[in-house]
């Protein structure tokens, strides 16, 4: 093999191999977009051919998508993730997620107390924040995004890239289930202060890096959201009957009372 075709494998194994890095440790997530080729060759410096090479390495590997002459790091997890939002319509679906939640947020918690630095602190706050402000307002989509941001902030302040990678697969479901979620939930008035408070716990328990309140924080957190739907659900169904009763079941020709 000539020894400068060698040479530009070489490199564009190892540029793709930077690349990759970044996706595993979070730096790149999916969706989002490379710069254009001549400013990111120059980034890391390369070449511009020694990067289309690495680009192809990592499309073929299913990690990057080119489309219309735009470059995105590719959706992870979506065999894990599009089955289970298509399940979350059902109610023990929504228990086994949510105790996998529990399991996982409290060690998320717990790591992330341990292990955040200056930049996952700053990210937390200003997540926190977020949540404060949007519950000032009352805006509820608002609140609810920066309730899902505060979650993902805390699995990359956990700087456990499985914990990172399997929770950011699942955000979707995150996101769309702490929407759903919160419009049950704020049926019942007294929940709105508590999920902001709960929020505040976790908040505080891995900026003050106190592991065993963070885990403690986030693990009563889920529990409450669940006993919660239980009981919203509950609710609901309790008065389904009730309604179905009047009505005869909507097959009932005529009734009396």
């Amino acid at each position: 093999m000539d020894d400068n075709i060698a040479k530009d494998e070489s490199a564009a194994e190892k540029t793709a191999r930077h690349i990759e890095m970044l996706i595993l440790e979070g730096s790149l997530s999916p969706g989002d977009h490379l710069l254009p080729e001549r400013e990111l060759a120059q980034r890391l410096d390369v070449s511009r051919p020694t990067l289309r090479q690495a680009i192809r390495l990592l499309e073929d590997r299913g990690l990057i998508l080119s489309r219309d002459g735009s470059r995105s790091i590719a959706p992870l997890g979506t065999t894990i993730t599009d089955p289970l939002m298509d399940l979350m319509a059902h109610s023990d679906v929504v228990d086994d997620y949510l105790e996998f939640r529990a399991t996982t947020e409290t060690m998320a918690a717990q790591l992330a107390a341990r292990r955040a630095n200056d930049v996952d602190r700053a990210q937390l706050k200003r997540c926190m924040e977020r949540i404060d402000e949007a519950h000032e307002r009352g805006s509820q989509q608002e609140e609810g995004d920066a309730d899902v941001d505060l979650h993902i902030a805390v699995y990359e302040a956990s700087h456990n890239l499985v914990v990172l990678h399997v929770m950011r697969a699942l955000s979707g479901m995150l996101r769309r289930g702490v929407i759903e979620n919160r419009e049950k939930l704020f049926q019942r008035p007294e929940t709105r202060d508590a999920l902001r408070a709960q929020h505040r716990a976790i908040y505080e328990g891995v900026m003050a890096g106190d592991a065993e309140a963070a885990g403690q924080a986030a693990e009563a957190h889920i529990h409450y959201t669940q006993r919660a739907l239980k009981e919203v659900n509950a609710a609901e169904a309790r008065l389904g009957i009730s309604l179905r009763r009047i009505g005869g079941g909507s097959v009932a020709a005529s009734r009396r009372r």
